[in-house]
């Protein structure tokens, strides 16, 4: 008879739904991945991505020993060499980088796992312990964030369930069907109960389909559209005055700029019909409780920072935090337990203080000689849970960054991405069937635990056994890595994670999830986060930066012209979450290939036919694709489906051969969404 187990475990994606997994294991063999149907939020339900998880992690493809550099950068050209030869030369390199100036060396990471062990535990206390320069995570929601903490004090808001009882729901910059699918489960549930759904959002996606009404913007006028918003709220006094008096700040100040911000203003900046916004006020200033789900697409341009604060000062004006289904929901990760100190350790740092760098910049930053402002030149990366070469914008400077001879690159990776092929060695990474971690979760709130349900393929370990085993052979050109610190297993670290919290570690053994003890409306009467304790209209420290200390409308930095008259945004492919999945070939084909969504109109004025292959360029580059006239785009914007790896690309590149470095205004986050193109068939 056939051993069977089933296995509970966690989603490792970038995804707000942190999904609880069941893995039903046969003799060893993983054959089906499902959501757990006794987690309320996944429901037993998952993406069309992680259900094809045993795909990715049985993949012929998959590294499963060390490989070292055989050929050129970037050739993919490798030879198999034994973990003690990879990491013995691996501690030896980085040694000496480090006895010279260890800001040489430079930490690459992101949420390619959003495990908490996998993700951001061993590897920083090896970092921290060899002074490495830090690395500034900001390549995906920095500017909302930030944004997010001036405005409530953190990443705090709505619970996801209570949507289901919200009357109005106004889904902000997020193609929920794609990206949050189970939130998208409470928003059906509460239309069913007679909710009306409006969608705000550049592109027509599948969620804007489903939702009563869409508002079709302009990228990068969300905050124009929030201000207008505001400004019939005032005139008509569709306003909770009480609310407004005992639990805001700044409150004259923000009115005086809304109303500067009729619906007629608004309309010409953002491209939307006035009486549509006029309607959008009403409904939003007499529909009790109102919601709104606010998502990361919308804070990739320019003044995505000021956007999001924009837009969280809305669910104040009405009175909606006094609902437990009203107010608004961006990231909920600022409730998470976590022990960060425990798992990461920065006093290992001692006095030292390296400097900062920006994953935005990668491109630049790899191509830096050093000087006395910038410090010293890159000469040793360490990439993990990240694809930069892809992901990174102006992929054209990442890419011969990462060709640099001169550069030490080491790699963690499944398979040979486009980062990996840069790489001097590629070390097997293990896959979240195949090791401990621990999970929060920044659209809902409960914290999941992921059990190993099989033993690593190949010659695969975690990453944070790789980087102990790392640390034991550092330990023998520099004893402080002997610390027994760097010996803590990986259910250790997981443990150490919930150690001094309300989660029981027990409860998420037996359970495999446990939920954060929290208030059903966290700002029904005011207790924000914010020195103040009130939702901050007006921040003062905001000046420190540069940044108004209200919010405003800022203009892309990249507005059409004759030579890129269109506007580009790069919104994910449904079946792929960043270049995770692109080459899993059952998903694979549900894309088909690289897109650009373009307008009829726009397309019939260059001689474009649906499936045509284009040339879409700027003065950085140029990328090679197919055209696809489905009616998503709006006229004078194009939406380049993301994101496929470079070598995938007809003509080796990706969107972001066509993306710029230039960072938002708060949070010094990538402006992906905040590019201008032209579009031409190719000949």
């Amino acid at each position: 008879m056939p051993h069977i187990a089933q296995v509970r475990g966690a989603c490792p994606h970038d995804c707000p739904d942190t999904c609880a997994l069941v893995t039903t294991v046969v003799d060893g063999t993983a054959t089906k991945v499902q959501g757990n149907a006794e987690h309320r939020h996944t429901g037993g339900v998952l993406c069309s991505k992680v259900s094809k998880y045993t795909e990715r992690t049985y993949h012929a493809d998959r590294v499963l020993q060390p490989l070292k550099r055989s050929g050129p950068k970037g050739s993919g050209q490798f030879t198999p060499v034994s973990w003690d030869e990879a990491l013995s030369d691996i501690a030896q390199r980085l040694h000496q980088i480090a006895q010279r100036q260890p800001e040489a060396i430079l930490p690459y990471s992101y949420a390619g796992t959003m495990g908490q062990v996998q993700g951001q535990s061993m590897d920083r206390r090896f970092f921290h312990q060899l002074g490495a320069s830090l690395l500034d995570r900001t390549i995906c929601a920095s500017a909302g964030s930030e944004a997010l903490a001036a405005t409530y004090g953190g990443k705090l808001g709505m619970r996801m369930e209570f949507f289901a009882e919200s009357r109005l729901i106004l889904i902000w910059g997020s193609n929920s069907i794609t990206s949050n699918l189970h939130f998208w489960r409470y928003a059906q549930e509460a239309k069913r109960q007679g909710a009306r759904l409006v969608c705000i959002d550049p592109r027509k996606s599948e969620t804007a389909d489903k939702c009563h009404e869409h508002l079709q913007l302009l990228p990068g006028t969300d905050a124009a559209l929030a201000f207008a918003l505001m400004h019939e709220l005032i005139v008509n006094d569709w306003l909770d005055h009480d609310y407004l008096a005992r639990h805001t700040l700044g409150w004259e100040a923000l009115k005086a700029r809304a109303l500067q911000w009729p619906p007629e203003r608004a309309a010409q900046v953002c491209g939307l019909p006035v009486e549509q916004i006029r309607q959008l006020a009403r409904d939003y200033g007499s529909s009790q409780p109102a919601a709104i789900r606010l998502n990361y697409g919308m804070q990739r341009v320019r003044g995505g920072g000021n956007a999001v604060r924009a837009i969280a000062c809305l669910p104040a004006l009405i009175g909606a935090w006094r609902h437990r289904a009203g107010g608004l929901l961006l990231s909920s990760s600022g409730v998470l337990p976590f022990d960060m100190a425990a798992l990461q350790m920065p006093r290992l740092m001692g006095e030292r203080r390296p400097r900062t760098l920006n994953m935005s910049s990668i491109g630049d930053v790899l191509l830096h000689p050093g000087d006395a402002s910038f410090g010293p030149k890159v000469e040793a990366v360490v990439v993990y849970n990240s694809n930069p070469v892809a992901v990174a914008p102006e992929s054209a400077k990442v890419a011969a960054g990462f060709a640099r001879e001169d550069l030490f690159t080491v790699v963690l990776e499944h398979f040979l991405t486009d980062t990996a092929d840069h790489a001097d060695y590629v070390l097997p990474a293990t896959t979240q069937l195949e090791h401990w971690d621990i999970h929060g979760s920044y659209g809902h709130t409960d914290v999941l635990l992921n059990r190993p349900a099989i033993a690593p393929a190949g010659q695969a370990r975690s990453n944070a056994r790789i980087f102990r085993d790392l640390a034991a052979q550092m330990a023998k050109l520099d004893p402080l890595f002997a610390a027994s610190h760097f010996h803590d297993s990986d259910e250790a670290l997981a443990r150490q994670a919930v150690a001094h919290t309300a989660i029981s570690f027990e409860e998420l053994l037996e359970r495999g999830f446990a939920t954060i003890p929290l208030p059903e409306a966290p700002f029904a009467s005011g207790g924000f986060a914010t020195p103040s304790g009130k939702c901050e209209f007006d921040n003062p420290a905001l000046a420190a930066l540069g940044v108004s200390t209200l919010p405003d409308h800022l203009p892309n930095y990249e507005a059409p012209t004759p030579d890129y008259p269109l506007a580009m945004i790069s919104p994910p492919a449904r079946n792929f979450l960043n270049s995770t999945f692109t080459n899993v070939a059952s998903l694979q084909r549900m894309e088909e290939r690289p897109l650009l969504e373009i307008h009829p109109d726009d397309a019939a004025a260059r001689g474009i036919a649906d499936g045509d292959l284009l040339r879409v360029f700027n003065a950085r580059g140029e990328h090679v694709c197919h055209a696809s006239l489905n009616g998503r785009a709006r006229q004078g914007v194009v939406a380049g489906l993301g994101i496929w790896w470079r070598k995938q690309g007809a003509n080796g590149t990706n969107v972001n051969e066509l993306t710029h470095q230039q960072l938002t205004d708060i949070g010094r986050g990538p402006c992906f969404y905040d590019c201008a193109v032209q579009v031409a068939k190719a000949l």
